[in-house]
């Protein structure tokens, strides 16, 4: 691309952030928690036919609701992307493949999907993802008012600009980063990964921008095996199957130290997903859930010494974070 198609692209992302509706003033009534009945995904219970639970969103808001945690009416309820917002990141050609189901089918790993109307596909699926990635966007503006925003959902880490997988279809997390370079004015952001699955869509989005420092803390052993975004991880942290809670926290606590020496965020982006928790098929990790609270308490105690925003997006689930946090 040449200099100058690459200043009119750059003119038309900045143009499309600043006309965006995702960022909205949020009434002081409201704590800084997204979400939306809108996140979670049911149809005729295909959703089931993968591991990753599709309706896990709505089951967190109703616990911390029950628990006196959190008044319903003090939540938060985002925008969905438009197209002109995802286009800030994706290509109309990536997008153009969401309007086909077998694309879809793939990309959430559920093959009856494939045989589902697509105007079905948009509706059941689909909108939920962008709902969610208006949430994730929101969090970013939220925290720098606040100090600190949860999106109940979002995170979804193994899409990039022009590839989908592994149950993500939009890139919510570098959304949200160009959405802060531009409207907050802010030049330098971390990403702290601690899903067990490798961050490999961030990561090749962001592969040759220094203004974004990932630190991804994940098993080596299982999907995405994504070598060549593995080059792209300025802080890898590599926890093999069967890690225990003390040697996790331990290399975490490590990490986060160099972390602090080598880059100064602005803002963090704190992908919490629980697949870590001990019995999880998926991550393959031996993590007690008093670890995982632990874990989140050291990263948010990570950027409030720091006085720096934070986001935290639950990619997988975050009950114990929300309810340490919002007490």
């Amino acid at each position: 691309m040449s200099s100058s198609s690459a200043n009119d692209a750059e003119a038309l992302r900045r143009n499309r952030i600043l006309s965006s509706k995702l960022y909205f003033d949020v009434s002081p009534s409201k704590v800084p928690l997204i979400y939306s009945a809108s996140y979670d995904i049911e149809f005729l219970g295909i959703e089931k036919l993968h591991p990753f639970d599709s309706s896990k969103w709505g089951r967190i808001c109703g616990f911390l609701v029950s628990f006196g945690i959190l008044d319903k009416k003090c939540v938060v309820e985002p925008l969905e992307a438009s197209k002109d917002d995802l286009l800030v990141v994706h290509s109309e050609s990536y997008l153009n493949t969401l309007k086909q189901s077998s694309k879809v089918a793939m990309i959430v790993e559920v093959p009856p999907v494939a045989l589902i109307p697509n105007c079905l596909v948009q509706q059941k699926v689909l909108f939920p993802f962008r709902k969610q990635v208006g949430g994730t966007i929101l969090a970013a503006k939220l925290a720098k008012e606040r100090g600190w925003a949860i999106n109940m959902g979002g995170g979804f880490h193994h899409c990039s600009a022009q590839k989908g997988g592994g149950f993500c279809a939009y890139a919510d997390i570098s959304l949200c980063i160009h959405f802060a370079f531009v409207r907050l004015n802010i030049s330098r952001v971390m990403i702290i990964d601690l899903d067990a699955h490798q961050g490999n869509g961030h990561e090749m989005d962001f592969a040759y921008d220094s203004r974004v420092y990932i630190l991804d803390m994940y098993n080596p052993g299982i999907y995405p095996l994504d070598y060549e975004a593995r080059n792209y991880i300025n802080q890898k942290v590599e926890v093999k199957s069967g890690t225990v809670t003390e040697e996790y926290l331990q290399k975490l606590d490590e990490a986060l130290e160099v972390a602090g020496h080598r880059f100064n965020p602005e803002l963090v982006i704190y992908n919490a997903g629980t697949d870590i928790l001990e019995g999880d098929p998926l991550g393959r990790l031996e993590i007690s859930p008093e670890g995982i609270t632990l874990r989140d308490e050291k990263v948010f105690r990570f950027a409030r010494e720091k006085n720096i925003p934070i986001v935290m997006l639950t990619s997988v689930c975050a009950f114990h974070s929300c309810k340490y946090l919002i007490m």
